[in-house]
């Protein structure tokens, strides 16, 4: 069996989920327009420097839902996913994750943005395997604001694969092939250490990194 990783944000669809769904409350009016969408922009400038303090995110970015009914926020995410999500999902981004689902490579999604929104991504995906940054929750079961143990963020990447393997019994050292596929530089440790990095939709910084190491580049949405 082979393993392949995909990236989500830029990589499977051409946009941010995370930063999408801060404008998506916005629009419904659960965030205060302007200042906070600039706020907004700055972080996702940031995360595209390489240098977003995401604890800081994550607090900004969960503050505008998570201290209403949970129905209210997952009727929220429900309409982010048809108005939003649906519209970026392409055919042949499904059709590359199913390429190696069915050669019966072991699957999973792996992404910097958290879980409340991208495990219906991940779904729309056919994707079983979810590593998302995880929200920590109170006594209550209430979202904090804060990241529940190491984020799926840089090289946290590589561990948070480490112990998802570990959970089903497998190591690195198992798979003959492993594949990733990422946009961004902020992935360029766990591109480092597969054996198969593909460079898919990349900034300019990682398509200077993959020509000049000799890594495959693929266009998705071109």
């Amino acid at each position: 069996m082979n393993l392949t990783l995909f990236d989500l944000d830029g990589t499977l669809i051409p946009g941010d989920s995370d930063h999408a769904f801060g404008a998506f409350m916005v629009s419904i009016g659960w965030a205060d327009g302007a200042a906070w969408q600039a706020r907004n922009d700055q972080f996702y400038a940031d995360y595209t420097a390489g240098k977003l303090d995401l604890d800081a995110y994550i607090d900004f970015a969960t503050s505008v839902w998570r201290a209403r009914p949970m129905v209210e926020a997952l009727a929220a995410r429900e309409r982010y996913m048809a108005e939003v999500i649906q519209p970026m999902i392409r055919a042949n981004a499904l059709d590359l994750v199913r390429e190696h689902q069915q050669a019966g490579d072991l699957v999973a999604v792996v992404t910097a943005t958290n879980e409340f929104v991208t495990t219906p991504i991940a779904a729309a995906f056919g994707v079983e395997h979810l590593i998302a940054v995880r929200l920590a929750r109170d006594g209550a079961g209430r979202y904090t604001g804060h990241v529940d143990g190491v984020p799926s963020f840089q090289a946290g990447k590589i561990a948070r694969v480490q112990d998802w393997l570990a959970g089903l019994g497998r190591q690195w050292a198992d798979f003959e092939r492993v594949t990733f596929y990422s946009d961004s530089t902020n992935d360029l440790p766990l591109l480092d250490i597969v054996s198969h990095p593909v460079a898919t939709n990349p900034s300019p910084a990682l398509a200077d990194i993959a020509t000049a190491r000799g890594w495959p580049i693929l266009q998705l949405f071109a």
